[in-house]
Formats: C-alpha cells, structure tokens, sequence
C-alpha cells in the first residue's frame, strides 16, 4: 500500500468511487515523481548515507567477517546453476578473508519462505568459497533465516555457542543502503559491529546524474529502484533504525 505503485493503484481506486479528478491528477504526478531517476537517486542517496567504498587496509582484524545473504535464484532450464542478484557482498567477504582480517568467514543461511528449490544461501556461499581455495574449517554458516533481525539472533547463537572462543565483534558485510538497520539490530542483541559497506546503488558524483538526460525521463526501472527504497525506508521505520 504505501510503495509507489501500491500509492498509485490507492488513488486510482478512491476515484473509482468518489469521481473526483483530483485523486486522478494524484495518481499522475505520483507516477512521474517515482518514476524519475533523479529522484531515486537522491533516495538512495539518502539510504546510503554516511557510507562509502573503503579499502580493506583500513578494516581494523575482528574475531569474525559476517556476510549477509542476498538473492539468488534458480534460472530456466534443466541446469543446476544457481545466479547471483549481486555479488559483491560474498566477494567482499572473500577479499576481507585474503586481507586477513579474520580467519573465520561467516554466512548466513537465507532462505526465501516462498521458494524451496532452493538450498540455504549460506551453504552455498561455503560451496563456492571452498572451490576458489578457502579452507572449509575457516567457514561458517547460520541456521535458515528470512529476514535480518533472524540474522542477527543467529549470528549471536553461532558465537555464543559454536564459536565459543571469539568475542562478539564483527565486520558485517552487506549493502550500504541496508547497513545502518543492519548494524542497529546487531548492535540490539549486544555485537560490536564495524560497518563494511558495499554494493552502493548511487553513484559517486551526483552532478553526473544531473547531466544524463535519461534521468530526467519516466522509467520503469527508475519507479522500481524508488520502490525498492520506499521498502528499505519502511524497513527502517519499523525497526527505528534512523
């Protein structure tokens, strides 16, 4: 309801029924608004503050780099090839492991509820970092979990009681625009959390966006990357992580 075209789909509805045209110019600008690519751009400017790209030298060592899951998905066909949505949190990861910053390697084990023809995302971050050349007794994995505050609760049961001789201090790898909840849920059930942030959605120079005249124009992609961050934003307010 309160993502963009859930916002639009709203007023087309309540001038179904109250035949005011006003609800129909709502239903316009709200469309041209969230479908503009420099308006997704500032939000997911906005999301992704304070955070920048860091090198690894600046990453102080930690009893353990945590990596969240992110989507991965089976493609058509008969093959068993699973594709990434993004890559760069478990590439993150392994170039952290190869920086020695720590020796232990944790992913955690997301699952999508709606879909079981998956395995875990953490076994299958294990399986690829295993065939690149880490060592297996370096690797770790969660229990399933579908949503960051379960990450959170399983990461801490994996150091408490799986890991008992590290502290509870960590590098935590995920997006940018999905670290600070990220980090003030971990921080919530009592981990030290160095931020190391990636996959960042804008660019690094927000006058270039200003000179691409396919900003300016309505798109579908743009009005999904808006309503990607409306859903990160609601995600936020919900778990006050502002």
């Amino acid at each position: 309801m309160f993502s963009p075209l859930g916002m639009v789909l709203t007023f087309l509805l309540v001038f179904i029924f109250r035949k005011k045209a006003k609800f129909i110019y709502s239903a316009f600008i709200s469309l041209i608004i969230f479908s503009n690519g420099l308006f997704a751009d500032i939000l997911w400017r906005l999301l992704e503050y304070p955070w920048e790209r860091i090198d690894y030298s600046l990453v102080a060592p930690s009893d353990g780099i945590v990596v969240l899951s992110s989507i991965r998905h089976l493609p058509p066909g008969n093959t068993k090839i699973i594709e990434w949505n993004d890559p760069d949190r478990f590439l993150a990861g392994i170039d952290l492991y190869k920086a020695n910053k720590s020796n232990r390697l944790i992913f955690t084990g997301g699952i999508n509820p709606l879909t079981a023809d998956l395995p875990p995302e953490g076994d299958i971050y294990i399986q690829e970092a295993v065939s690149i050349g880490l060592p297996k007794e370096d690797l770790y994995t969660t229990y399933p979990v579908n949503n960051t505050l379960q990450e959170a609760k399983a990461i801490k049961k994996l150091l408490n009681n799986e890991i008992p001789l590290i502290q509870k201090k960590i590098i935590l790898v995920t997006s940018a625009y999905h670290m600070k909840r990220a980090k003030k849920v971990f921080e919530s059930e009592g981990i030290s959390v160095q931020p190391y942030p990636v996959d960042f959605k804008s660019n690094r120079s927000f006058i270039s966006s200003l000179r691409n005249p396919l900003k300016w124009m309505p798109s579908s992609y743009y009005l999904h990357q808006s309503s990607s961050a409306i859903r990160e934003i609601i995600g936020r307010i919900i778990y006050r992580a502002w």
